[in-house]
C-alpha cells in the first residue's frame, strides 16, 4: 500500500508575489518553457512533413515506433511521476529529444540505414511518457481550481512559443535554396533544434518537489505522499474499468491522430520547404490563441462551472465541424491536381504565391487553433475530475498513452499510403464521436463548487485536506 506522509503543525504563511519560485505560477511557466525546448521543437520538427526529410517514411517508421512506446510509458508514466517526482521523471524525459532530432541529423548522411531514427523514435516514446506524466499531473494539480483554464493555456502558450521559434528556423536557415529543389533541411537546421532540447533537459533540475509548492491563499498544492511500484501497478491497471477514463477515450485517441494527415498530408505535400516552416510558425501560434481563448471561457465564462465545460465542447464541436469541413473541400480540390513522382502538389505553393497561399494557409493555421482548443478543453475536465496530483498523474498518464497508441496507428497508416480523403474521413469522425461523450463527463463528475477540499474516484468521496504549509526558503 501506498504510505501518505502529511506535514502537520503551525508554518508562516507563504510568501506573495509573481516572482515567488515556490508558487504555482512559477512552476508552470518554468515547466512551459521545458516543453518549449523539447516537445516544442519537437512539433516544430514534425510539422515539416516527414521530420524535415524529402522521404516521409522515415519519418513515418520512426514515429511509429515513438508512439507505439509512448502508449506504453504514457500510462506507466503517472507510475513513475508517484515513484521519482517531477523533477527526475522530466529529466530523463527530456535528454531523449535531443537524441531523436540528432537521429535524422544523422540520416541526413546515412541515408542507407534508419536504425537510428527508429531506435530514436523508440526511446523518445519512453521518455516523452514519463515527461508528459510529469508535466500532466504538475499543470493540473498545482493550479487553484478556478484558474485552472488559466494556467492551462499559459502552459500552453509557452510550450507553443516552441513551435513558432522552432518554425522560423527552416524557415530562415532554407530560405534561399532553390525553391523548386525537393531537398531535406540542412544540418544547421538539426543543430539548432538539438541545441533547444538540451536546454530544456538542463532546466529541468530548477522544478521544485510537489511538497515544497504553496499558493497564494497559503494552501499547499499538494500532499506529500510515498508510493510503491505494486500501488502504481494496481491503480494503473484500475483505470481501464474506470468509466471516466472509458469517457476520455475516444478524445484521447483523436487527440493526436490527426497531427500524422496535417504535417504529411497538408502541410507536407502542399507547400514547398521553406513555406512548411512559416506556415509552423502560424500553426503553432494558433495553437498559443485557441488555448488563451478556451482557457479563459472554461475559467471565467459562468458562474456554473459544469456550464462552463459543457459550453465548451459545444464550442469545440461546431468549431470543429467547420474546420474539418474546410479539409475536406481541399482534399477534394487536391485530389485533382497534378502531383510529383512523391505524390506531392507538383507546383508546389510558396508563401509568396499571393491567393493561392491565402486559402491552404488558413486551413493549416485553424488546424491548429482547433487542437489546442481541443486538447485545452480535455486537459481542463481531466483536472476537475480530482485534485490530488497522484490520482491526476494518473489520469493524464492514461490519456497520453491512449492518445498515443492512436498516434502510432495513424503513423502506419500514412506509411501503408490509405487514401488522404479515407485519412481525413477517419479523423473528423473520431473527434466527432468524442463531444457527446466529453459533454456526457462533464455532466456526470464535474462538479459546480470548488474540489479542493475532496477528490471523488470511482464515486468513492477520497480525503485530500491540504495540510499546512511551509514557507519557501
Amino acid at each position: 500500500m501506498a504510505v501518505t506522509a502529511e506535514v502537520d503543525g503551525p508554518a508562516p504563511p507563504a510568501k506573495r508575489g509573481l516572482l515567488r519560485y515556490n508558487s504555482p505560477l512559477a512552476q508552470v511557466s518554468l515547466l512551459g518553457f521545458i516543453c518549449f525546448c523539447c516537445p516544442g521543437m519537437f512539433n516544430a520538427l514534425s510539422g515539416m512533413g516527414g521530420g524535415g526529410q524529402v522521404d516521409p517514411r522515415i519519418a513515418d517508421n520512426a514515429n511509429t515506433a515513438l508512439y507505439a512506446c509512448f502508449a506504453v510509458f504514457g500510462i506507466l508514466g503517472g507510475g513513475a511521476h508517484n515513484l521519482l517526482g517531477p523533477r527526475l521523471t522530466l529529466f530523463l524525459g527530456a535528454l531523449t529529444y535531443p537524441l531523436y532530432a540528432g537521429s535524422f541529423l544523422y540520416y541526413n548522411h546515412h541515408s542507407s540505414s534508419q536504425a537510428f531514427p527508429v531506435t530514436a523514435g523508440a526511446l523518445l516514446g519512453a521518455g516523452a511518457g514519463f515527461l508528459w506524466a510529469a508535466q500532466g499531473a504538475i499543470m493540473t494539480s498545482y493550479p487553484p481550481a478556478n484558474r485552472r483554464g488559466t494556467y492551462i493555456s499559459l502552459f500552453w502558450c509557452l510550450f507553443n512559443l516552441g513551435g513558432v521559434l522552432g518554425g522560423l528556423l527552416p524557415f530562415a536557415f532554407n530560405y534561399n535554396r532553390p525553391i523548386n529543389e525537393p531537398a531535406s533541411v540542412n544540418d544547421g537546421t538539426y543543430i539548432a533544434f538539438m541545441a533547444f532540447m538540451l536546454a530544456g533537459a538542463a532546466l529541468t533540475v530548477a522544478v521544485l518537489p510537489p511538497a515544497r509548492i504553496v499558493r497564494d491563499d497559503g494552501t499547499r498544492a499538494t500532499r506529500v505522499t510515498f508510493s510503491s511500484p505494486a500501488t502504481e501497478g494496481a491503480e494503473i491497471f484500475k483505470l481501464f474499468a474506470n468509466w471516466r477514463m472509458l469517457l476520455v477515450l475516444p478524445a484521447a485517441w483523436a487527440s493526436n491522430f490527426f497531427y500524422t494527415y496535417q504535417f504529411n498530408n497538408v502541410n507536407g505535400r502542399l507547400f514547398r520547404l521553406r513555406t512548411r516552416g512559416l506556415n509552423n510558425v502560424f500553426y503553432w501560434g494558433a495553437q498559443m490563441i485557441g488555448s488563451a481563448g478556451i482557457g479563459y471561457f472554461l475559467d471565467f465564462g459562468f458562474a456554473s462551472r459544469r456550464k462552463r465545460g459543457f459550453l465548451g465542447v459545444v464550442a469545440v464541436a461546431v468549431l470543429g465541424t467547420a474546420i474539418w469541413g474546410g479539409g475536406l473541400a481541399n482534399q477534394l480540390w487536391f485530389n485533382h491536381q497534378p502531383k510529383d513522382d512523391k505524390g506531392n502538389l507538383a507546383d508546389a505553393i510558396d508563401f509568396k504565391d499571393g491567393n493561392r497561399y491565402a486559402g491552404p494557409f488558413l486551413l493549416y493555421f485553424s488546424y491548429g487553433l482547433l487542437d489546442a482548443m481541443f486538447q485545452s478543453l480535455i486537459y481542463w475536465i481531466i483536472g476537475a475530475l480530482a485534485n490530488d496530483s497522484q490520482i491526476l498523474s494518473r489520469y493524464v498518464g492514461f490519456y497520453k498513452g491512449v492518445q498515443s497508441a492512436g498516434a502510432a496507428v495513424a503513423w502506419q497508416i500514412d506509411n501503408h499510403k490509405v487514401s488522404l480523403t479515407s485519412q481525413l474521413i477517419v479523423n473528423w469522425g473520431l473527434m466527432t464521436i468524442s463531444y457527446p461523450l466529453l459533454a456526457m463527463l462533464v455532466f456526470l463528475a464535474v462538479k459546480d463548487e470548488d474540489n479542493s477540499v475532496s477528490s471523488v474516484e470511482d464515486g468513492k468521496e477520497k480525503d485530500s485536506k491540504l495540510s499546512a504549509p511551509t514557507s519557501f526558503h
